[in-house]
């Protein structure tokens, strides 16, 4: 077990996934914290089955606002790093200490996923809308980001005082990396599996989500 370490979940509907999710990341940190953004199916309780501490929502409020949720904690915790990682198994936790030794040897605030070096799965339109906000949020962050949109992250205890997320949805990743950059704090990333399963529908709305980024990107770049 790696001390000091939590990984949060952020998860919305996916009782069928989330135990695999946790099984594979609890042997790797210290403790696994899910955050059921109201979930209607039995997400928490499946969570609290495999050892799980749930943090839950009345109601559904938004990926951004379960990372904000999950970032309380990890702040009023004793753990020097944080794992984000998606509830629906597309993040292979079982590279969760590569995240961590890449952090102890760089000493950055924040290492990100990257599966750009792994692309052949990914549909063709993500990976084009991935490429353009991920050199948009370099720009912002004023560091050099090769998957801006990756949920597989690190941050270091010594970030959160930097951020003061004002989103709820998914475009709350790409600020945390903006406000975390322009802080001084480091960006790095560390490759990862591309992992897509059959069947599986993403949650991103592409006109809403995409909307929220061009307001997320214009309130920072004035």
């Amino acid at each position: 077990m790696t001390e000091r370490t939590i990984a949060l979940i952020p998860a919305y509907n996916e009782a069928v996934r989330l135990a695999a999710v946790v099984t594979k990341a609890r042997p790797l940190v210290s403790e696994v914290v899910v955050i059921d953004d109201g979930s209607t199916d039995d997400t928490a309780a499946v969570a609290r089955g495999v050892g799980a501490t749930v943090l839950r929502h009345a109601q559904n409020r938004g990926k951004g606002a379960a990372i904000a949720t999950a970032l309380e904690f990890f702040g009023k915790s004793d753990a020097e790093f944080a794992v984000l990682l998606d509830a629906d198994d597309q993040h292979d936790a079982a590279e969760i200490p590569r995240f961590i030794e890449t952090a102890q040897a760089t000493g950055a605030g924040i290492v990100v996923g990257s599966r750009m070096r792994d692309t052949v799965c990914m549909p063709l339109m993500r990976r084009l809308a991935n490429q353009f906000t991920t050199w948009m949020t370099a720009r912002l962050a004023r560091q050099r980001i090769p998957d801006s949109q990756c949920g597989f992250r690190l941050l270091r205890r010594t970030v959160l005082v930097d951020l003061h997320l004002t989103t709820a949805h998914f475009e709350t990743e790409t600020e945390m990396l903006i406000q975390a950059g322009r802080a001084g704090h480091k960006l790095t990333s560390v490759p990862i599996r591309t992992i897509y399963q059959q069947g599986r529908h993403s949650r991103i709305r592409p006109w809403s989500d995409t909307v929220r980024f061009i307001k997320l990107v214009a309130r920072y770049w004035r």
